[in-house]
């Protein structure tokens, strides 16, 4: 079923109060294996058991339904699990406690719940049904973030950075650099010759990339006016998709169900995974995370109900087809021309580059392919990191990684831009306390420090609790999951 919990984690709220500080927790090799006894516990911290079934029920929470999950995200999850309980013991250590004045204020003061700039009841409670929150569960996860709030408030408050890490913020987003630039592709230009032949023989051996899957569906958006006959999500709408929920489990298809709730017919729609009709015009009205979830529909499971920004869709998989392309197709061509050229840039890029990881490659070599190539250098003076005036913002990040007097390769995504650069001048600029973005760099500057305070805090707590993980549960959980 859509249950309560996944729409509550998905809602405004988890936007706007789960915010909780996740602790890079790194369980492995922490603790023995459990012994015979134990079977039911998942892990030990301390003297606290924690059961396998409530880790099951953090990762329901987690996770959708339909998801997949591999080891890799079930050990992650376990860290994080474990992560959450040990800040949830430190704070019974430091006796954080909230008044119920306290929590109320924390409540009352949320923009989402005012109206002409105070606190209503009435948007409060629209809120709870809407999202299916009881109230009761509702506060108690305000109270649980404040509480962590408090309790990394207490670990980091007070934090002023030196001026020295100020002006070494500053200076990684405001040195100026001098670079000289030889623009690759202008080279490859000349370089790459491509016949009828190169073109059928690539064709030839990637058919299957030159195809198009279209999947044919039944689709009704559905609202509350169309379920309950009203405009609101109340209480009869949920019910209404709860049920809908069940049919599907019960391997009702979309015609039983649209018949059972007097829903109205649907028009068969025809897309690729790019939202695209037979005729690659744009299928607009249906969002591209739903898209995602059509082209998961299979044969055995074609129908399938979804959520999407408060949204709900019914959706039945009718048809797949696979649509072969014609490489006379001049999209064809094109796409078939444009991997041939970056195959050819991709190697002669990679030749330069190992000889400039093999140090066989400097300044004169630069001078060298100018003067060789006959290609222009194009000197240009980049004012800080966020300068885009004339390079793109990949490429200046790749430029302020290296020091000064380097010659490097920098290519986009793609290979569509390939740059040969030299960084001829590095000047670094000071800033001072009455600078008016002084206060910005001293915020970037206070975020590495806590950052530091918090990797030291996760060491601190793996040193102050005793770990046990059963893996053999854990083994268990994984094979279940599959």
């Amino acid at each position: 079923m859509l249950g309560s919990i996944r729409k509550f984690s998905s809602s405004i709220y988890a936007k706007v109060f789960l915010f909780i500080v996740a602790i890079p927790f790194v369980f492995w090799g922490m603790g023995p294996v459990f012994q015979s006894g134990k079977q039911n516990v998942i892990v030990e911290i301390g003297k606290e058991k924690i059961s396998i079934q409530e880790f099951i029920d953090f990762i329901k929470y987690k996770t959708d339904a339909e998801e997949n999950l591999n080891n890799t995200m079930i050990e992650k999850l376990l860290s994080t699990f474990i992560g959450q309980k040990l800040i949830n013991l430190e704070i019974k250590a430091f006796d954080i406690k909230i008044s119920d004045n306290g929590l109320s204020q924390i409540i009352k003061n949320e923009k989402i719940f005012k109206k002409e700039d105070k606190f209503s009841r009435t948007e409060y409670e629209k809120f709870l049904i809407k999202n299916r929150i009881d109230a009761v569960y509702f506060e108690a996860n305000v109270l649980d973030q404040a509480q962590k709030e408090q309790l990394f408030e207490f670990i980091v408050g007070g934090i002023s950075p030196p001026n020295f890490l100020v002006n070494f913020a500053y200076n990684k987003l405001n040195q100026t650099r001098n670079v000289q630039i030889i623009n690759l592709d202008n080279i490859y230009k000349k370089k790459i010759k491509l016949s009828k032949n190169d073109i059928q023989t690539y064709f030839d051996k990637n058919k299957d990339s030159f195809s198009d899957i279209f999947k044919s569906i039944k689709l009704l958006e559905l609202g509350p006016k169309k379920l309950t006959g009203r405009d609101e999500y109340d209480d009869l709408f949920f019910e209404k998709i709860d049920m809908i929920d069940d049919f599907i489990i019960e391997g009702k298809n979309f015609d039983d169900i649209s018949n059972e709730l007097s829903l109205g017919s649907a028009n068969l729609i025809s897309l690729n995974k790019s939202g695209k009709n037979k005729n690659f015009g744009n299928v607009d009205f249906i969002p591209n995370e739903i898209i995602k979830n059509i082209f998961n529909l299979t044969d055995s499971e074609p129908t399938i109900l979804i959520e999407s920004k408060n949204k709900y869709y019914l959706i039945e998989l009718a048809k797949t087809e696979k649509i072969q392309k014609n490489i006379e197709d001049e999209k064809v061509k094109k796409e078939i021309l444009f991997n041939l050229e970056n195959a050819v840039k991709r190697k002669l890029i990679s030749e330069i580059i190992s000889k400039i990881n093999n140090k066989n490659f400097n300044k004169s070599d630069f001078d060298k392919i100018s003067k060789e190539e006959n290609a222009q250098v194009k000197n240009v003076v980049i004012k800080g990191q966020e300068d885009t005036k004339v390079l793109n913002q990949g490429i200046i990040n790749q430029i302020y990684r290296h020091p000064q007097n380097k010659v490097i390769v920098v290519s986009n995504i793609g290979f569509s831009e390939n740059y040969l650069i030299y960084i001829d001048k590095v000047e670094n600029i000071k800033t001072d306390k009455n600078a008016d973005d002084y206060e910005k760099y001293l915020n970037l500057s206070k975020a590495k420090i806590v950052n530091g305070l918090y990797t030291s805090y996760d060491l601190y707590l793996k040193n102050k609790y005793e770990i046990n993980i059963n893996y053999n549960a854990l083994n268990n959980i994984k094979d279940n999951f599959r």
